[in-house]
């Protein structure tokens, strides 16, 4: 594949949208580092809390400690705002109510861009993408459209105080297997993954093989540099709505 233009920067604050805690943080998270020091707004949404992505703690104790993971890890790429909606992890559908939970934090926002990681149903390498991260994407592309029209979910306009959010066209999927764009991240990636390492409860009830994954996705942003014609890079799929 040849070079990759890169995304554009001409927008003010960014949405990210993620299925789970730990979700930005397999790189997208560098790119994060980057916007935030351009002097960008990026908040998060964790759609649910991992609260069953920890085999060893029960859910009603391991959500609470992953959101308290997610707040950390987010600080150290410079977000300060992270909301969690608290649908049941592993249990996400793209239906109509994933679409109005997802497009009521669209309007409380009012971002610019939106941001996900991959929702295709494999990875480039051909591995099976988890169900939650296919349903947020698929659900998260309709919500943005969702967002912008009153009559959509109109009791978040006429009960709730929320205003239409029309000025958001696009939606960025991070580690896409048919990226466009690419985020040059050179100088940010220690930062992403001093961000995955405040998941260290999760991380250390991972297999071992996955309990450091850092020069996976270290190998992964060279990879992606490649496209970008410089020495680290996160790859983005960009869909324009």
């Amino acid at each position: 594949m040849s070079n990759l233009p890169s995304a554009p920067i001409e927008w003010t604050k960014m949405l990210a949208v993620v299925a789970h805690p730990d979700d930005m943080e397999y790189g997208a998270a560098m790119a994060v580092a980057a916007f935030t020091e351009m002097g960008k707004d990026v908040r998060y949404v964790m759609v649910t809390s991992g609260e069953a992505g920890i085999d060893s703690i029960k859910p009603d104790e391991a959500g609470p400690l992953r959101e308290a993971e997610e707040i950390a890890s987010a600080a150290v790429v410079g977000v300060q705002i992270v909301d969690f909606l608290r649908h049941a992890d592993g249990h996400l559908e793209h239906n109509l109510s994933l679409r109005e939970s997802i497009a009521r934090a669209i309007r409380l926002h009012q971002p610019d861009v939106v941001i996900t990681i991959n929702h295709h149903e494999r990875f480039a390498g051909g591995m099976l993408n988890q169900a939650d991260h296919r349903a947020v994407g698929g659900a998260l592309i309709d919500a943005v459209r969702d967002a912008a029209n009153r009559w959509i979910f109109p009791n978040q306009i006429l009960v709730e105080g929320l205003e239409p959010c029309r000025n958001c066209k696009q939606v960025w999927i991070a580690a896409s297997p048919q990226p466009t764009h690419v985020v040059d991240v050179t100088g940010f990636v220690d930062r992403g993954l001093e961000s995955l390492a405040k998941h260290r409860v999760y991380l250390d009830n991972l297999d071992p093989s996955m309990s450091d994954p850092s020069g996976m996705i270290r190998a992964m942003a060279q990879q992606a540099g490649e496209l970008a014609g410089t020495d680290y890079a996160v790859s983005v799929e960009i869909i324009d709505l």
